[in-house]
């Protein structure tokens, strides 16, 4: 089964306003760049977002944003967006924010299959209220439900037509579990190869859970803080 698509355009073509959309990625490390640049020529509007983070302003999910595409989102980090700050003051946009490890464990709960689990994150704090407190072994956890999306738009290294994928290094990040986690996940690579030209052993993310695939035109891989540390004299 061929999953190649010609372009970001078309891969991204049919979601529809008011879809619940996962968007990998940790900071700018592992975006989907092509295809977030492909949704937001769509004109789609009133997206749920789900993410680590919504990007920086002017560059990958910070330009959803600034489209006015974006109704409500679901993450655990905000600090790198000026313009996410000020809507989330002026109460202009809906932002859920969850610890990164609850965040990661929903969206693999909803790949697996898996309902809800109990976390002690967040026991005692605002994140439980209105939730289920159960205690096992003498201490508190709370029940979070799975965490499933409409679409997930995610970054590979390495993929073939069939859909199967490598990541590299820490892009790797909060992508896999969200191909898994969706209806339909796109996906796009740096690299796309034949079957077969990638070791099984290698495959990270198997074509069952790719329904389409585009290899990215092009990349920015933007630093999203640029620290560097003075040289030392001799």
């Amino acid at each position: 089964m061929n999953k190649v698509y010609a372009s970001a355009a078309e891969a991204v073509a049919g979601i529809p306003d008011g879809a619940t959309v996962m968007v990998g990625g940790f900071g700018l490390c592992g975006i989907p760049e092509n295809l977030i640049d492909a949704l937001i020529a769509t004109g789609v509007k009133n997206l749920r977002t789900i993410s680590n983070n919504l990007g920086i302003d002017g560059f990958g999910m910070g330009k959803m944003l600034e489209a006015g595409m974006i109704a409500a989102h679901t993450g655990s980090y905000v600090g790198e967006n000026r313009l996410l700050e000020s809507m989330v003051i002026a109460r202009t946009l809906e932002v859920t924010l969850i610890p990164q490890g609850t965040l990661a464990e929903r969206i693999r709960a909803a790949g697996a299959g898996i309902p809800a689990f109990f976390t002690p994150a967040g026991v005692g704090t605002v994140v439980a209220e209105g939730k289920e407190v159960r205690e096992f072994d003498g201490r508190s956890y709370v029940l979070e439900r799975a965490l499933p999306a409409d679409y997930a738009l995610i970054k590979a290294w390495r993929g073939d037509r069939l859909g199967n994928l490598v990541y590299r290094k820490t892009a790797r990040n909060f992508n896999p579990m969200m191909a898994a986690a969706a209806k339909v996940t796109i996906a796009e690579v740096e690299e796309l190869v034949e079957p077969g030209k990638i070791d099984p052993d290698h495959v990270i993310t198997p074509g069952i859970y790719v329904q389409r695939i585009v290899q990215g035109a092009k990349y920015e891989r933007r630093i999203e803080r640029r620290t560097l540390r003075e040289r030392q004299s001799a």
